[in-house]
């Protein structure tokens, strides 16, 4: 019997980032960053219906942790994925069939 082991290190981050977008309002924005390359906060806002707050909140750990970038534009902040493969996973869970 052959076993695979995965480097810990993956393992690691890969819990690292599922636990960073584990909450339904930071994977809207992703899936919205997927679909448009960056958009504003007051963008997201609206298209996620929720307060200015809220979702500043979510993008600014969601940057810290790298899953987020952001550029200035006068006195716009626009976010954008940091790498678009964090949408594999996301797609890759909600297509998986559990039989549930």
């Amino acid at each position: 019997m052959v076993k695979v082991r995965l480097e810990n290190d993956k393992i690691e981050r890969a819990a690292y980032i599922l636990k960073a977008v584990s909450q339904s309002t930071r994977l809207a924005v992703i899936d919205l960053l997927d679909q448009v390359d960056e958009l504003t906060v007051s963008q997201l806002c609206d298209a996620v219906s929720c307060e200015q707050s809220l979702v500043s909140h979510h993008l600014t750990d969601m940057r810290a942790k790298g899953i987020l970038k952001v550029r200035r534009d006068g006195k716009n902040m626009y976010y954008s994925l940091n790498d678009k493969n964090i949408t594999n996973i996301l797609r890759c869970i909600t297509e998986c069939k559990t039989g549930v």
